[in-house]
């Protein structure tokens, strides 16, 4: 078979119905789904085998609780897919996702990783839509910072050839587990695309990390990047990771405030041009001429 689906599923059985009904509808049909039941305590176990004895395509691994990755990393090991990716149980896939994305695959065969479009935080008003155009890179850097992939290192909207995973893991235990993910794949300079056409909506959810993120979370997301940085061998001084580094600073600033800590990212001066918002461009002011301790003292007092 050609594309192994799996989905994590813990406490979501309100959601879970639309999401699988998602998969099992795609008009794309060369899939298996395998639904990693976390030792959910409520009816979800019961309902993925409800939906394994109707379709011959669908695998169901029952397991005790072990988070998000560590469910991710147990469908891995069973999926036999040339291709895998991910759904997760409160979310869902437009019906043609697969057949467009698929296709893409069909015909770039020497294509790696497939990004396709995304609704960020569907059904709330912050509600985006991140659309792509279709792009080769020529490698991982070009990817990370041209299409500013850390902004969406998501590993639900992308399609990965699954021999990839044969020395890789997400990693347990940890919070916002898909930037640790990506730079680790992106390591071994995998080609990746970005396409136009497929949908996943990334559904807005109440108990999300993005929500509830506490200090400490944000201090494990600042490490990813700086882990991303050593790995991809991108240092945030380069001059075209200015964006980048922007990007990161943001973080950095609020583990200060949150943490009342001191930086741990390098101090660096940015071009004025890398600013997008008058705030922006107030924050590199500072930056430029006090510098990031100084900056970080400020948003620690404001």
């Amino acid at each position: 078979m050609k594309l192994s689906v799996i989905v994590p599923v813990y406490q979501v059985a309100d959601t879970l119905h639309r999401c699988v009904d998602s998969i099992v509808s795609q008009t794309f049909s060369d899939w298996e789904l395998i639904l990693v039941d976390d030792g959910s305590p409520d009816d979800c176990g019961k309902i993925c085998d409800e939906y394994a004895a109707k379709d011959t395509r669908i695998k169901v691994i029952h397991k005790t609780n072990g988070g998000l990755s560590d469910a991710r990393n147990a469908g891995l090991q069973i999926a036999q897919g040339e291709f895998v990716t991910f759904v997760d149980s409160d979310d869902y896939i437009h019906q043609d996702t697969y057949e467009h994305v698929m296709g893409y695959a069909k015909d770039n065969n020497e294509v790696d990783i497939i990004e396709y479009p995304i609704i960020v935080h569907a059904g709330h008003r912050s509600q985006t839509e991140l659309r792509f155009e279709e792009v080769v890179y020529p490698d991982s850097r070009s990817y990370w910072l041209n299409s500013k992939a850390y902004t969406h290192s998501y590993a639900c909207n992308k399609v990965y050839k699954r021999h990839l995973f044969h020395n890789t893991e997400f990693p347990k235990g940890y919070k916002f587990e898909d930037v640790w993910m990506l730079p680790q794949l992106l390591h071994h300079e995998p080609i990746v695309m970005t396409v136009s056409r497929g949908l996943y909506y990334y559904c807005w959810n109440t108990e999300g990390i993005t929500v509830k993120a506490s200090g400490n979370d944000l201090l494990q997301l600042l490490n990813a990047h700086i882990k991303a940085s050593e790995l991809l061998k991108i240092p945030f001084e380069s001059n075209d990771a200015q964006s980048w580094y922007l990007h990161v600073l943001n973080i950095q600033l609020d583990v200060c405030k949150l943490c009342r800590t001191h930086p741990i990212i390098p101090s660096r001066k940015l071009s004025l041009t890398t600013a997008t918002t008058t705030h922006e461009r107030l924050k590199i002011i500072i930056l430029n001429t006090l510098g990031l301790r100084a900056l970080c003292k400020l948003k620690q007092l404001l």
